[in-house]
């Protein structure tokens, strides 16, 4: 286990009295993802996944990195359980791999599938909640050959896995997430190559996005079947968009940036329909529809989960589209991305002004990236910090405005394998020197546990 450092009195996470973060039913917890921290690549029956193949190509990642051994929580799952308990965390928010649980020919892997349901007793064990991902990003090889996310039939294929987990794991889950984040999935991996698969075609990513979400539809009907008393939902990533340009097409780029990033997945799900707009944006590459489609993937769900990490500034591009333009002198991570907390405050309010039908959201992801170093057994991460009080404050305002936000993931719990960017970008608020595989907490973890300890304190005080 990590070693324990003091806290510095000046810095704490310290929302105002009358915050909704006190309340004992706002679920503060931490989130991961299979591919990022597993590692086993090659154990116990799991098939390659597209990051497997992506990130062994040269040139994909920063540093030539993959996923094979990553945080090896495969195998030290049951000391990151206990390093979660002793943070007092009330929920954990982690993904199933497909190609840990399932056979090329579709059949149950007995060894995956037993790794994730001692997993899911023991975080149980521990009083937490589980949010399980059923895919975050990691489409097994055998599919991608097929064709993967453009190929209709992969829809079919997620929802039996779907139903094979929610039948294995029924009584153990939450809150299930059908997708992580189906943008990255359609626009990086099949738009602009930066993800696996590395295709770079937007009429094979707004078609791949509409398999995702028919996916997603099917799926919804199969949880709810195998699992009645788990939660339903999806996890969608959203970006806000301003201008610095002082003409209404400027306006209008900061207007489709939004449509591309947040409608294009959003409105499908809470009105049944694409934006028109963004054949405006992307002319010629409409998804094919079949007839019932829509009303499949728009099923109602009983949550949205939200992840932010930055805001965008462009201007009209002259033609039909925008271009991103960076903001000189604003605060920036590790990843380049802008702190930027009152685009979360935005975005939510400008939902529930757009969505009549939205339901209760999580925050799902929301966290950030610094060259963060241990240091006589410490690691300081000063501005990770101020980033959680800013957005945490934002959250806050925005219940205060009316949405019903119900909860709040870091994300992450441990630093991990960052996609394209390999282990160089460190999300976690526990330090992990891959070297040795040995788990520190940061100040910033430390001061998570330090709020709760403090809000179950007062709780039990006012019983």
């Amino acid at each position: 286990m990590a070693v324990d450092v003091c806290v510095a009195p000046n810095q704490s996470l310290s929302p105002p009295a009358d915050s909704v973060l006190w309340h004992q039913d706002f679920l503060l917890g931490a989130a991961t993802a299979a591919y990022q921290i597993e590692g086993a690549a090659a154990e116990d029956g799991r098939l390659a996944s597209i990051w497997d193949t992506f990130s062994a190509t040269p040139g994909k990642t920063l540093a030539g990195d993959t996923g094979a051994i990553a945080c090896d929580h495969y195998h030290r799952w049951e000391e990151d359980v206990a390093l979660l308990a002793s943070l007092k965390v009330d929920a954990y928010r982690l993904s199933i791999a497909w190609s840990r649980v399932m056979t090329a020919d579709g059949q149950p892997n007995p060894l995956g599938i037993a790794f994730y349901r001692k997993l899911l007793q023991a975080l149980r064990a521990h009083g937490m909640k589980t949010f399980v991902t059923l895919y975050h990003w990691d489409l097994p090889q055998h599919l991608e050959d097929q064709g993967g996310w453009v190929n209709r039939e992969t829809a079919y294929r997620f929802a039996e896995y779907a139903d094979l987990m929610s039948r294995e794991l029924a009584g153990l889950v939450d809150a299930w997430a059908t997708l992580n984040e189906p943008w990255c999935s359609a626009y990086l991996g099949y738009g602009n190559g930066h993800h696996a698969p590395g295709k770079a075609q937007l009429g094979l990513a707004t078609q791949a996005m509409h398999h995702l979400l028919l996916g997603h539809g099917m799926a919804v009907a199969r949880l709810r079947a195998n699992d009645p008393a788990a939660q339903v939902g999806i996890v969608a990533n959203v970006g806000h968009a301003t201008t610095t340009g002082a003409t209404v097409a400027d306006q209008r780029a900061a207007f489709l940036f939004e449509i591309q990033n947040n409608q294009w997945v959003l409105d499908p799900l809470l009105k049944k329909t694409y934006p028109a707009a963004l054949w405006e944006l992307w002319p010629g590459t409409e998804p094919v529809i079949h007839d019932g489609d829509m009303a499949l993937i728009g099923t109602p769900l009983d949550y949205l989960g939200i992840n932010y990490y930055f805001r965008s500034n462009v201007i009209s591009d002259g033609q039909h589209g925008y271009t991103e333009v960076a903001l000189e002198g604003v605060e920036r991570t590790q990843m380049g991305w802008e702190v930027y907390p009152d685009g979360l405050r935005h975005l939510l309010v400008g939902f529930r002004r757009d969505y009549p039908n939205l339901p209760p959201i999580y925050i799902t992801e929301n966290g950030m990236a610094s060259d963060d170093h241990v240091v006589d057994g410490m690691v300081e991460d000063s501005q990770r910090i101020s980033f959680f009080n800013r957005h945490l404050a934002a959250v806050d305002q925005a219940v205060k405005a009316g949405v019903d936000v119900r909860g709040y993931f870091i994300w992450s719990l441990l630093d991990n394998f960052e996609w394209a960017f390999g282990y160089e970008r460190r999300f976690g608020i526990v330090h992990v020197d891959y070297a040795t595989q040995r788990r520190t907490l940061k100040r910033s973890a430390h001061l998570v546990r330090q709020f709760l300890t403090e809000r179950r304190s007062k709780s039990l005080s006012q019983a």
